[in-house]
């Protein structure tokens, strides 16, 4: 893509925020993420954990033609995104981020396989828009009580 790339921590479980970028010296953007954070998973429970995260973007004064915006989500501690892993000290917890509810779409990075990958949407000048992020921790997985975490980093391509 051309122009302006975003890059966003987003902290799973958690909720540090950090924002970097470059812009084109007519536009503004900002971009903001909601954490996904699942709260407290039983291992005993015979249903998924979910919650739901934003990113939220707007830029004004876009000059230079783009008419999409992808976004990408990197991996994050593990090697893939089908599952992604928090990880709790030597044990991991596997979970998906999700572009819609039922969880038929993940998001995916530079690297994704075909299966899942970015989301492309139309351009949007001078106005916000906020795409849902869907987190699954699927039942039935044996992991030790402790914290589990995974950082994963949003970027914006326009």
């Amino acid at each position: 893509m051309r122009g302006v790339r975003w890059l966003v921590s987003l902290s799973v479980l958690g909720a540090m925020v950090v924002i970097s970028g470059r812009s084109a010296s007519a536009q503004t953007c900002t971009v903001t993420v909601t954490p996904v954070s699942f709260g407290l998973y039983n291992v005993f429970s015979t249903t998924a954990l979910t919650s739901t995260g934003t990113v939220t973007y707007s830029c004004t004064n876009q000059t230079y033609g783009a008419d999409t915006i992808t976004i990408w989500m990197s991996k994050g501690l593990g090697t893939t995104n089908n599952p992604r892993q928090m990880s709790g000290g030597i044990h991991s917890l596997n979970y998906y981020l999700c572009q819609d509810v039922a969880c038929s779409k993940l998001w995916g990075d530079m690297g994704f396989p075909y299966d899942s990958g970015p989301i492309t949407i139309p351009a949007r000048t001078n106005l916000a828009a906020s795409l849902p992020i869907y987190g699954k921790i699927p039942a039935g997985q044996d992991v030790p009580t402790g914290s589990y975490t995974d950082t994963i980093l949003v970027e914006i391509d326009f």
